[in-house]
């Protein structure tokens, strides 16, 4: 069994149905010469979310027999995944998802129709042009991270040279420009908050300083900005996609799939011809298209208002999901554990994220009406947390703890006092902030010693708690008062918000001892 054998006319359709493949419903090559003559859609960045997402929701899409188009993905920046990932297995890929229950479900994805290297030195980039300059295009998008929409002054000066991905794309939006002010869509599905923003300020950045310098005239950059020509979408958008995992390998391979290699490219992403991710999945976009768009709410997307992707947004930062995983991860290192879905069987800790969303949290969430609050926070707890395929760590999810603790629980408390609601109501929610200055101590519940996460504040906020002596009562705790009037950290004075002295009081239970952590977090979880 291999990929290359669906369009090779060597395909036992029957044999990969027995052993649980899905195969594509719709007629790939002609789905190719569609796309290839009336190209609708362009991807930025080939890696493994975007096969797992994205593109698996189109060829959903494609299987209705509702659409005829397939996507183009373009790489910028690691060439190599075009060579090893797509070019030998005829641009096909194999979508494993892994279910909580410990099950997989495969399926072939084949809604890619070509995959391009997007920078001028491959013969690719001609092909990029011509897709640009056609008047069906519909849509570009992006999952190339947030860092892949920065750009600098060196980059800047290259002109119309650019090697940074968005001033490769602005340079492509220039030849849609020269061909016609054609209409388009600039849509990003990374991971960040307000993503539209982040595409548009780096595409601006490279056009403004292009008429600047007199490279483009004015006129190119008024067609940016014209609304009715050109928009720049917000999307949220949330599935885990680990790297390719070694049980999935065994188990394609005991069925007789052979395509299940890794592969590490020289500049280490790392890849393999099937991609695995979790099961649950979430694309919220902001239905704001001036040409048209692949129908993507026939694989599941959800088109809405940009004032709704931000109340999606808000809600998974602050309430349903990111608090959990904070939590979970500051108190996740102290008890010695290696694995979230291992926390997620904690007596204490399950219980402890479970309370901390439900009861805690959800009284200040804004329901933004395509998901349901209470159910995102079943999926989190029942399904997502606990599935034993996801290898992520609360060490992993312990960087930067500094900068996300303002929104992960400084907005929900700052609502609590906007709103009057009675702060008595919090308990789990103060126990985290609570944990963090036991955290920075880096000592486990034993008292022997952790590495605390990478933190661009660690060594800042460890001098601040330094004094302070787990096992000792007798001692000055007002090196707390000076952590917990941090609004900086916290995203408000703590004192000034009337949950300093509680916080102080249960970090004063958590440096009682060895077992200290356990017996205090058992006791507010028991209690709340």
């Amino acid at each position: 069994m291999r990929l290359n054998d669906i369009l090779s006319g060597q395909l036992n359709a029957a044999e990969w149905e027995q052993k649980g493949y899905e195969l594509p419903k719709f007629d790939i090559e002609a789905v190719r010469r569609k796309t290839h003559d009336e190209p609708t859609w362009v991807h930025f960045g080939g890696g493994n979310i975007f096969r797992a997402f994205p593109a698996a929701i189109l060829n959903d899409a494609l299987n209705t027999g509702k659409y005829d188009r397939g996507v183009i993905v373009a790489e910028t920046f690691d060439f190599e995944v075009i060579d090893k990932a797509y070019a030998p297995y005829d641009n096909l890929s194999l979508y494993v998802a892994l279910c909580s229950d410990g099950t997989i479900e495969k399926k072939v994805i084949a809604s890619v129709t070509e995959a391009l290297k997007a920078d001028p030195q491959f013969e690719d980039w001609q092909r990029l042009v011509e897709i640009f300059r056609s008047p069906s295009l519909q849509m570009i998008s992006f999952t190339i991270t947030e860092k892949g929409y920065t750009f600098n002054e060196a980059d800047l000066a290259r002109g119309l040279k650019p090697v940074f991905a968005m001033g490769k794309v602005t340079a492509l939006l220039y030849e849609r420009w020269q061909a016609g002010q054609m209409a388009l869509t600039i849509q990003s599905m990374d991971n960040c908050s307000h993503n539209g923003d982040k595409v548009k300020a780096g595409v601006m950045a490279y056009a403004e300083r292009w008429v600047k310098d007199g490279l483009v005239p004015q006129a190119f950059l008024d067609y940016l900005k014209d609304e009715t020509k050109v928009t720049f979408p917000w999307s949220m958008i949330d599935k885990i996609t680990p790297r390719p995992h070694e049980k999935v390998k065994e188990l394609l391979a005991k069925d007789g799939f052979e395509d299940n290699n890794y592969i590490e490219t020289e500049k280490h992403t790392f890849t393999a011809p099937f991609v695995n991710a979790e099961e649950v999945q979430y694309l919220v976009i902001e239905d704001h298209y001036t040409n048209g768009r692949p129908p993507l709410d026939l694989g599941g997307a959800l088109y809405t208002t940009r004032e709704t992707v931000d109340k999606v947004e808000t809600m998974k930062v602050t309430t349903c999901l990111n608090p959990l995983h904070t939590a979970m991860s500051i108190y996740g290192c102290m008890l010695d554990y290696t694995l979230i879905s291992a926390e997620m069987g904690d007596p204490d800790l399950r219980p402890f994220v479970q309370k901390l969303g439900y009861i805690e949290a959800m009284p200040v969430v804004t329901d933004p009406g395509v998901l349901n609050p209470y159910e995102f926070i079943g999926d989190v707890i029942n399904r997502r947390l606990p599935n034993p395929f996801m290898p992520d760590a609360p060490q992993r999810i312990a960087m930067d703890t500094s900068q996300k603790l303002p929104i992960r629980f400084g907005e929900t408390i700052k609502k609590y006092v906007a709103r009057g609601l009675d702060k008595r109501n919090l308990v789990l929610i103060p126990l985290t902030l609570a944990g963090y200055a036991r955290y920075l101590k880096g000592l486990k519940d034993d008292l022997t010693p952790f590495e605390p996460s990478p933190d661009p504040m660690l060594q800042e906020l460890q001098t601040i708690v330094a004094p302070l002596e787990i096992g000792r009562d007798d001692q000055d705790w007002s090196p707390l008062k000076k952590l917990y009037s941090r609004s900086d950290v916290f995203g408000l004075d703590l004192y000034e918000a009337g949950l300093g002295q509680q916080i102080e009081g249960m970090v004063k239970e958590l440096y009682a001892g060895n077992g200290a952590v356990r017996a205090t977090l058992h006791k507010y979880v028991s209690a709340r």
